[in-house]
């Protein structure tokens, strides 16, 4: 990366990069290419990769179609890293390979939580009241 770029290019870049991880790792996982009992039993939605300023690192968020054995599948995962990192580092053109950590994405149960609360009926109560 050119030294002059500024934080909005590099966030740019961070973003482009993240998503041609996510994209690949989606591709691998859909196709079956990791030869694992647990992957290739449960679809799973690759919801989006974090790279870290350096490009060394990657946070790839994932979940189990219907949310299903997620341990089994986030070990799975970890079990089959070097396997996908390979396959990262050769189709995404990076100076480095970057390390994958794998954590399940919260980020749906945190909607069905905030859902809820909101259509408990005394904070729909309040929300009516708030619009007259």
């Amino acid at each position: 990366m050119r030294h002059n770029a500024t934080p909005e290019t590099r966030s740019v870049r961070l973003l482009r990069v993240g998503e041609q991880v996510r994209h690949v790792l989606s591709e691998i996982l859909m196709r079956g290419d990791v030869h694992d009992p647990v992957l290739a039993s449960h679809s799973v939605s690759v919801t989006e990769v974090r790279m870290s300023p350096d490009l060394r690192h990657a946070t790839v968020f994932v979940k189990p179609l219907l949310g299903s054995d997620e341990k089994d599948v986030i070990d799975a995962l970890k079990r089959n890293v070097k396997y996908l990192r390979g396959e990262v580092a050769r189709r995404v053109n990076l100076k480095f390979s970057a390390q994958l950590k794998f954590l399940p994405d919260e980020s749906f149960d945190e909607a069905s939580h905030i859902d809820a609360i909101l259509r408990r009926p005394e904070v729909a109560r309040d929300l009516d009241a708030g619009e007259e």
